[in-house]
């Protein structure tokens, strides 16, 4: 009989799957910013540039569950780097583009259609000049805004990256002075979520103007105070000269925002112009605010007099604050207000007390320590 070599038996596979590379990359990433390490905007940059989203958000994720500093450095870099880009060409000065935004709510009859939206090319010349000529970006920038009112979920659906890509693409038209493709900025007009408004309703819908600033990196004009009474009056006047837009501008906004016969009829609450993702937080911040003051409202109409009580809300991932409206026969209507890591709670709760007060609603009991 043939003798057989005995063999050494084949290495078993190992029942847990390997490590995503992605996940790694977000581990290392997350550890940039808890060592506060030189290299992180590098990596942030590099990773924007590659458009790995799932890279920065897993990375972000991380540093929020093992260290508020880390969280809070790692999130402003990803998108103050995201919207801000700074350029050179040739031997010319240095350049910075960004990314801004202004929410408004606009009050309707029916709601808005989104097919009238700028078709009127005169306002939309005009609206555009204003920014520079009332001052609310310097005289010497350049402005560029993308003609169409963008819906809450059209913004949200903007990644890190496909924003840098926004960013680069509004830039290469402006410097370049010539037709480019912006696949990134196409992509981003998704279309407004169906409104189940009819047309005798009175709605209130949140919109944004997104548009992109490029000027000089030394452009005086951007540059702010120390710290003090001179600063102080610098965020004064930028302030008013941002409300003496809201009102000259308004009629500009309307004819955008509709047709010539539905467009005076529009009222518009400008909230503050500011970087994307700024303006983003501002809009969807007041839109939780307005919803609750409606369901609140409603029960309050219906079901009479009530108190409420503001407790903390806390699960593994997340901390809010729970606003609960009760009345003689028990809960009327209940809101979470989300927390994020870092956020101001005292102020939190002096917005939610003033909203309550708005409605009526006095008698707030809070019931919670700081998380």
């Amino acid at each position: 009989m043939q003798k057989t070599k005995n063999k050494r038996p084949a290495p078993r596979k190992p029942n847990t799957p390997p490590a995503d590379k992605d996940d790694i990359l977000s581990q290392e990433l997350c550890s940039l910013a808890l060592a506060q390490e030189d290299d992180l905007r590098h990596a942030v940059r590099r990773y924007l540039r590659q458009g790995k989203d799932a890279v920065l958000y897993g990375a972000i994720e991380l540093a929020r569950g093992e260290d508020a500093d880390a969280y809070r450095t790692l999130k402003e870099a990803v998108e103050e780097d995201a919207g801000t880009v700074l350029l050179c060409k040739g031997d010319g000065p240095e350049m910075e583009i960004n990314a801004f935004a202004i929410p408004l709510f606009v009050h309707s009859l029916g709601g808005l259609r989104e097919a009238e939206g700028f078709q009127d090319e005169a306002a939309y010349a005009a609206l555009l000049d204003s920014f520079t000529s009332a001052g609310l970006e310097g005289p010497k920038a350049r402005v560029v805004l993308v003609q169409h009112a963008y819906d809450l979920a059209e913004m949200e659906r903007i990644s890190a990256s496909q924003l840098n890509a926004m960013v680069h693409e509004a830039a290469a038209a402006m410097m370049d002075k010539k037709v480019a493709e912006a696949p990134a900025l196409l992509r981003s007009i998704a279309g407004w979520q169906p409104s189940a408004f009819g047309a005798a309703d009175e709605a209130v819908e949140l919109r944004f103007l997104l548009g992109f600033a490029l000027k000089r990196a030394d452009d005086p004009f951007y540059a702010m105070p120390a710290a003090g009474k001179k600063q102080d009056a610098w965020f004064e006047a930028r302030m008013q000269r941002y409300q003496d837009w809201t009102v000259s501008a308004a009629p500009l906004v309307q004819r955008c925002l509709a047709g010539a016969d539905r467009a005076g009829a529009l009222r518009l609450n400008f909230l503050y112009q500011d970087l994307f993702h700024g303006a983003l937080q501002q809009g969807k911040s007041e839109h939780w605010m307005l919803a609750m003051m409606a369901e609140f409202g409603a029960a309050l109409d219906s079901q009479g007099p009530a108190r409420a009580v503001i407790t903390l809300v806390e699960t593994d991932e997340d901390a809010a604050l729970g606003v609960q409206l009760i009345g003689a026969a028990g809960e009327l209507a209940h809101a979470d207000r989300r927390l994020d890591v870092g956020d101001d709670v005292e102020a939190e709760l002096d917005d939610l007390r003033d909203a309550l007060a708005t409605l009526g609603i006095d008698d707030v009991t809070v019931e919670l320590t700081a998380p």
